[in-house]
């Protein structure tokens, strides 16, 4: 099987996601998995589609990631991985969308607004 490419992102980050035949090892910009997300939470964000589907064991997966934070990154990685899943084969499609890992988190930091300290905060007001 040649590889399979799929994109994942969430919040700033954005994961690019090569799926290969193989046995189970993920590599994340050179390192293993494991060394890059050094929170076990973290660990289990990344592998959740893989013991879904129980193909950890079955597929090498190598992963270069730019862009925002930890968690942001784990969880373009876990939709990165969804969608190549899908690719390698479609039947995986319905047990992923029940458990909702196909689902692209919209949500990203709101820009900061001319005339305030932040996004929504405004300066301390008062009367006198």
């Amino acid at each position: 099987m040649e590889p399979i490419n799929a994109l994942g992102r969430r919040k700033a980050a954005v994961a690019r996601v090569y799926l290969s035949d193989g046995k189970g090892k993920i590599t994340v910009n050179g390192k293993d998995y494991k060394e890059y997300f050094g929170a076990e939470t973290l660990h289990y964000v990344v592998t959740q589609p893989l013991l879904l589907l129980n193909v950890a064991d079955k597929y090498d997966i190598n992963v270069n990631i730019i862009g925002g934070g930890v968690k942001g990154q784990a969880e373009a990685l876990r939709l990165g991985i969804c969608r190549a899943l899908i690719l390698a084969d479609e039947e995986n499609r319905k047990t992923l969308k029940t458990s909702g890992f196909l689902t692209r988190d919209p949500r990203e930091v709101e820009r900061k607004k001319p005339g305030r300290p932040k996004a929504r905060k405004r300066f301390q007001f008062s009367k006198r």
